[in-house]
């Protein structure tokens, strides 16, 4: 009984905190993007060094990557990509590590790269907050300084969630304001989390989940993905999808 109202009692707050997204459509002042993108790195127990490095390698070489940088030209005429990074562990622990920054051409995907790389420190260590780095990805988009005809919270991870409200209402909650989630799943520790995100996390127009069997494939995983969020035009009315990672 105390769990439950402990839930439904997270669930009230975050209800409480939430604007609605679409009264920034009528707003002056902000500066229009083709895409608002969270980029949130899985920074939990379960993650060992190794397995983290690997993460930020992936983020590194794919804005970097001449397939993905040709993505982003392809959306300048929009205003480009405004892009941010998160770590994140337990319901508590998220932190933007990478400040927002807008994305038009190779110079600005290379300067974000580096910015990604300059960020060794590794932040947290604890369980697996799903539920909280979606809301945390929500409150960035909804307080930032920019209006994107799309809006995507992307999160890899290699475990389900244990700690905090459970994703699924916030996943509801954040794709109610037109905020899509998507998600990289490493299936080292969970060889069946694909199946979890796909029920539990990821929502919202043309949502889906990418599949790495292991953090070997991780930087590959890490670029199919960007290209596949950065590139693909969504139209309303798309299902979610699964989809491996493919060489």
């Amino acid at each position: 009984m105390f769990r439950l109202f402990g839930t439904w009692f997270c669930f009230a707050i975050l209800w409480a905190e939430c604007f609605s997204l679409s009264d920034r459509a009528s707003a002056q002042g902000f500066i229009p993007v083709d895409l608002e993108l969270v980029l949130a790195v899985d920074t939990s127990g379960s993650v060992d060094t190794r397995e983290y490095e690997l993460q930020i390698e992936g983020l590194v070489k794919a804005f970097r990557d001449p397939a993905v940088i040709a993505a982003i030209i392809g959306t300048s005429g929009s205003g480009g990509v405004a892009a941010t990074v998160v770590h994140w562990s337990s319901v508590n622990e998220q932190r933007q590590v990478v400040p927002w920054a807008v994305l038009k051409d190779e110079a600005s995907a290379h300067t974000f790269s580096d910015a990604i790389s300059a960020r060794e420190e590794r932040s947290f260590g604890d369980s697996t907050g799903i539920g909280g780095v979606l809301r945390f990805g929500e409150r960035l988009i909804r307080t930032n300084a920019f209006e994107g005809r799309r809006k995507s919270i992307d999160v890899s991870g290699d475990g389900a969630n244990n700690s905090g409200i459970p994703p699924q209402l916030v996943r509801d909650m954040v794709t109610n304001e037109g905020i899509t989630v998507n998600g990289l799943t490493i299936l080292t520790d969970e060889p069946h989390l694909h199946h979890y995100y796909f029920k539990y996390v990821i929502g919202g127009a043309g949502a889906f989940v990418m599949t790495v069997s292991d953090y070997a494939d991780i930087v590959r995983g890490m670029r199919n993905k960007l290209l596949r969020e950065i590139s693909v035009n969504i139209a309303s009315g798309a299902e979610p999808q699964m989809v491996p990672v493919t060489r």
